[in-house]
């Protein structure tokens, strides 16, 4: 079969990523050009290390909106013919070449990495801002107020971190679990705590004007019923919103097992934050709690929270990897990296660079979520 030298592959490569190139010189453009009110996040730029981090990270961020354009096959096409093939082999009746090489069942990898993306972005910032949600949402009265309430939920928090966190994420889905109806109740536990933080924030905010905080309570809860409705019991009535059920389970294991340490977080962020002067005075001005809680702690623990959200995107991501890698994550025919290692690793003395595209997307976009979050710190530091 005719092949493709290295050369041609690494310009092929970069070629059909001319999108992300494109998309990557306009952002970075208007975000200089921007820097000084983009608050924390602008100051990015006076880090080198957090500046490599956020080309990573954006890299695959185009790379999975941009899928559809880049990708030579669609990730789940087969061929027979092309059965763990090398990289740079050329499909003779398209012409076209695998430029990673094909898996076991003829699947381009280059494609199937390129949609890969998609998932880990789905899922991993998703999960994770779920359970940031959860977590300002319980931490915060727990530091701020305590007492009984603070005691139990802090021993609840104890306890889920007590356990190993790929035992537990393994466990919560695993294949008997899965087919029970705890997946489901676990989310619409989690599913429902956004809804009341988007509550508490009206509330805190237009308690005294009630022109305002009705309709804006009946919008919450229409828009909030709605999402709910088709994420948890797949019922949405204009067939929108909806998740699939193993989807589902990933979704919630992943904010059971993060939750909590976001809760720990959270919970100590206020502790410190209460017994400023800015907090007193708004207590003297005669606020309520929840204004003084959303609105004066809060926004002052945003650094951190946007640091350690960083690498926990990060952590998720390598335990979705590892969930595919064992075939606990995603449907087998899913692209996602964790099952393409898993899938190339059989003929790896075959061809021992085929299981590099998957590893080396997987370990790159950690990274960048790493670096990222060092340059968040250093500029969090100098402030």
């Amino acid at each position: 079969m005719e092949a493709i030298t290295t050369f041609e592959i690494w310009q092929i490569f970069f070629i059909r990523l001319w999108p992300v190139w494109i998309a990557l010189v306009l952002t970075f453009f208007l975000a200089f050009q921007l820097r000084k009110r983009l608050g924390p996040v602008g100051y990015i730029f006076d880090s080198r290390v957090g500046l490599v981090g956020l080309f990573i990270v954006l890299f695959w961020i185009y790379a999975a909106v941009f899928a559809d354009i880049i990708a030579l096959f669609e990730p789940l096409d087969q061929s027979g013919l092309y059965r763990r093939k090398p990289p740079g082999t050329i499909n003779a009746d398209l012409g076209v070449p695998y430029i990673f090489g094909t898996d076991t069942l003829g699947r381009d990898l280059f494609s199937r990495m390129i949609y890969g993306s998609q998932i880990v972005l789905l899922i991993a910032p998703a999960a994770t801002l779920v359970a940031y949600v959860v977590g300002i949402t319980l931490g915060l009265p727990a530091g701020y107020i305590g007492g009984l309430y603070d005691t139990i939920l802090s021993f609840l928090a104890n306890l889920v971190l007590a356990f190993p966190v790929i035992l537990l994420f393994y466990l919560l889905v695993a294949p008997g679990v899965r087919e029970t109806i705890l997946p489901n109740i676990m989310a619409g536990i989690f599913f429902v705590i956004p809804i009341i933080f988007a509550l508490m924030v009206v509330f805190s905010r237009f308690s005294r004007r009630l022109s305002v905080l009705i309709p804006s309570t009946i919008i919450i809860l229409l828009i909030g019923s709605w999402l709910y409705s088709g994420l948890v019991f797949g019922s949405d009535p204009f067939g929108i919103v909806g998740i699939e059920p193993n989807e589902l389970n990933i979704f919630a294991a992943v904010v059971f097992t993060t939750s909590p340490g976001v809760f720990r977080i959270v919970r100590g962020l206020t502790l410190d934050i209460r017994t400023r002067d800015y907090v007193a005075a708004a207590v003297t001005r005669g606020e309520n709690p929840l204004f003084v809680m959303i609105w004066e702690i809060l926004p002052n623990a945003r650094g951190p929270l946007i640091v350690d959200s960083c690498l926990r995107i990060g952590y998720v991501t390598i335990l979705l990897g590892t969930l595919g890698f064992f075939g606990l994550g995603m449907e087998p025919e899913s692209p996602d990296w964790g099952s393409m290692i898993n899938q190339t690793r059989s003929y790896i003395r075959l061809v021992p660079t085929i299981v590099l595209p998957p590893t080396i997307a997987l370990a790159s976009f950690v990274l960048g979520l790493n670096l990222l979050a060092d340059g968040l710190r250093e500029q969090s530091l100098k402030d």
